[in-house]
């Protein structure tokens, strides 16, 4: 076996309980693991539950009471002011993509583009492909609190959101982001 291969196990290993959340924009699958919250789904996103290990169980745990509380404050059209615990699994460019989309203010949208370029400026290269960006955002399994829904494409467009486009554009409307000037792709 490899040791990416390995690696891979490892983290499927690591989703072991899942709770569930019935939000306004559909029912969502909670995971966590011993660290933090592992994953956050819509019901029938692209990806859905795909690192969770077939080997999990249903339980009630602190990590799960605190993101249905910051569920609760975010679909109430507030922002929270708390994060609940997480751990992020996934390769070293994926963390950091995921760390930009942290850094996303409520409220407010980046492109695809911008991700690229923060990330081509710390890495120290001339160019990042805004693609690659892409790919990492659409593989965020920790949707809403890890905000891949706040990004947009270079033209204005809402493109790209795992959990479907309807729900990006009411999660960006939720937060009072002006949408007037973003376009649904055709």
């Amino acid at each position: 076996m490899t040791e990416k291969m390995s690696k891979i196990q490892d983290r499927r290993i690591s989703m072991r309980y899942v709770d569930h959340y019935e939000s306004p924009l559909g029912s969502i699958l909670l995971a966590a693991d011993d660290v933090g919250l592992t994953g956050l789904w819509f019901e029938g996103q692209k990806y859905y539950a795909q690192t969770l290990s077939p080997e999990h169980e249903e339980r009630e745990l602190p990590v799960f009471r605190e993101t249905k509380q910051w569920l609760d404050i975010y679909f109430s059209g507030q922002e929270p002011d708390f994060m609940p615990p997480v751990h992020m699994v996934g390769t070293d460019f994926q963390l950091m993509v995921w760390e930009i989309l942290k850094q996303i203010s409520y409220g407010e949208t980046i492109t695809y583009g911008e991700i690229a370029r923060r990330i081509a400026a710390h890495k120290g290269i001339p160019h990042m492909s805004a693609q690659a960006a892409g790919g990492a955002v659409g593989h965020n399994k920790i949707s809403i609190i890890i905000p891949c829904h706040r990004v947009v494409g270079t033209d204005g467009s809402l493109t790209g959101y795992a959990g479907g486009i309807e729900k990006k554009i009411k999660l960006l409307s939720l937060e009072k982001a002006d949408v007037t000037t973003l376009s649904v792709p055709k």
